[in-house]
């Protein structure tokens, strides 16, 4: 496995978190501050999930202060599915039902053994095969597709019929 990793700035939470993904097999591509480079959090999203969208990674991790920003970022490069992570549950269900591929914590709001815990649950689950799960992964990539050939700036909204 291999997972891209990155952040806008140190913590004790990130290095232990990487530490810890280490120690258990996971060979980490450091992108940010997570290795040594000044990066604000638009450039450190953006690495990491253009390594996912590449293939150059199998996942990505992504630390942020309250995780919102870099989620936000991550998830403007198509194939990426960002999700914040606050609990094991929302972890499983982020891979299971959402098929995401990029992880996110937060560092103010995410102790060491939670994370420890999030990361774990993450990579024990796969993505569903049940066919209403596959599905809306489906739909999720053809929406993802749609939008991905629209000039920047334009956007390819449609009114709601609700």
């Amino acid at each position: 496995m291999k997972m891209a990793v990155g952040s806008d700035s140190g913590s004790h939470f990130s290095t232990a978190i990487c530490a810890y993904l280490e120690e258990k097999g996971v060979e980490l591509v450091r992108c940010g501050q997570c290795c040594g480079e000044q990066a604000d959090y638009v450039d450190a999203a953006r690495a990491v999930a253009e390594h996912v969208a590449a293939g150059r990674c199998d996942q990505g991790l992504l630390f942020c202060t309250t995780g919102t920003g870099v989620t936000i970022i991550a998830n403007k490069v198509p194939g990426v599915r960002a999700a914040l992570c606050v609990d094991t549950f929302a972890a499983r269900i982020a891979r299971l039902a959402n098929n995401a591929n990029v992880l996110v914590l937060s560092m103010r709001y995410t102790g060491e053994m939670l994370g420890k815990e999030i990361v774990d649950e993450w990579l024990a689950t796969a993505p569903s095969t049940e066919p209403r799960r596959v599905n809306f992964h489906r739909k999720t990539d053809e929406l993802d597709q749609e939008y991905r050939g629209a000039p920047a700036g334009e956007s390819r909204l449609v009114e709601s019929k609700h």
